[in-house]
């Protein structure tokens, strides 16, 4: 075991560490094409599955989000775009600049930050591309399962407390973010990401320095982050060291042509095709998983206590209902303990399951109406998967 010090300060050490995965003796089998990942360990995670190894991204065993609504540090996905990992932080001399089109420029240190009042929020941070495995027809990117999500509860500073301490000027549009992380070679554009004023300043949006109660693990960001609650987990720029307030639309690589959408209702297009026009990827669509029992799994005949999870972005969960004919009929679920807006929401329903197979259901509505729907769209990046999944089991 590292300890913090040691972990940030030891860079050569977390240099070697944090090189090629060292991949265990097990792997797992996902239900998709070229499916086998290796299980691998890094610094501060349990095992966890592999997909690449430079920059690393790690997904998260989906078996972990039966173990409760709020995911573990140790088992939460790690996902970078840039190699170059800031391995020499330290947290004592740290600092997150705050500049551009304000009256005061800022240098805050943690220690800043930690006097000034603080707020917590349990949030879901989900990968874009998390699901891009079950596309069909499939597309180019990281063949993730569904484990490239999370719920944590985070702490830190709202963004508009810092930004109103700088002073935003009038005529301003946008705010940037970047981080330590940088790209390897000089032609691979930084990884800097961009909210509406109105957004960054909405109270929610926050610089955090806690994940369900300590220090941020390195890879999701030490010693701090962004969380932009109800967002794909794209904005949320970790190991951020600069805000810079602008009064023009940002249009580098990451906004402008990476992490777009088709501009429809449903953010989606028929197979093999082009969207005719984009807008940057934003909020969650409503999702809900089974997570008690695996697909494919074999079953006790009889009665059965269905579990799992279900999420939106920020309006919260009003319902989950359940199919064990695959989607003939459907009950209601019982939701379990409210964690607030943005937060997993777990839920439960006893079944009784006769010997034979079974294709179990579940269906999730928002509090502001949104269900998922019965068939999965398709858009070119692989984005925002949000059908209602099939979970086969055989009961015996």
């Amino acid at each position: 075991m590292i300890n913090r010090r040691g972990l940030i300060k030891g860079s050569s050490a977390l240099a070697a560490a944090f090189g090629p995965l060292q991949a265990l003796a097990d792997t797992v089998t996902l239900p998709i094409g070229n499916g086998e990942r290796p299980i691998v360990k890094y610094p501060q995670k349990r095992p966890m599955i592999g997909l690449t190894s430079r920059p690393p991204q790690l997904e998260t065993p989906f078996s972990v989000f039966n173990e409760g609504a709020i995911t573990p540090n140790d088992a939460f996905f790690v996902r970078y775009h840039l190699a170059g990992l800031p391995l020499d932080i330290d947290p004592d001399t740290f600092t997150v600049e705050i500049k551009g089109k304000v009256n005061k420029p800022l240098k805050l240190k943690l220690a800043d930050l930690k006097r000034m009042p603080s707020v917590d929020i349990v949030a879901v941070n989900q990968c874009s591309g998390n699901s891009r495995g079950f596309f069909e027809p499939r597309v180019p990117g990281g063949q993730s399962g569904n484990g490239a999500m999370g719920n944590a509860r985070w702490r830190g500073v709202p963004l508009k407390a810092v930004l109103d301490q700088a002073g935003v000027q009038a005529g301003v549009k946008q705010v940037t973010f970047n981080g330590m992380d940088g790209p390897v070679l000089e032609t691979t554009p930084d990884f800097v990401k961009a909210l509406d004023i109105d957004h960054a300043r909405d109270g929610e949006v926050m610089l955090a320095y806690q994940m369900n109660g300590a220090d941020l693990p390195f890879l999701n960001g030490f010693p701090l982050r962004l969380v932009v609650p109800g967002y794909y987990g794209t904005y949320w720029v970790k190991h951020l060291n600069e805000v810079t307030v602008i009064d023009t639309v940002f249009d580098n690589f990451w906004m402008k042509s990476a992490y777009r959408i088709p501009d429809n209702d449903c953010h989606c297009v028929e197979p093999g095709t082009a969207p005719k026009a984009t807008v940057p990827i934003n909020r969650f669509d409503v999702r809900s998983f089974i997570t008690s029992v695996a697909d494919g799994a074999k079953v006790k005949a009889g009665e059965l206590t269905l579990k799992g999870i279900a999420f939106d972005g920020g309006s919260g969960i009003k319902e989950v209902a359940v199919s064990t004919d695959d989607g003939k009929s459907w009950t209601p679920a019982k939701l379990g303990q409210d964690l607030g807006r943005y937060s997993f929401r777990e839920w439960q329903l006893p079944v009784k399951l006769a010997a034979g197979a079974h294709v179990l259901k579940a269906r999730a509505t928002s509090n502001k109406g949104e269900t998922q729907p019965a068939t999965a769209s398709w858009n070119p990046a692989g984005y925002m998967r949000n059908v209602i999944e099939a979970v086969h089991v055989t009961a015996g």
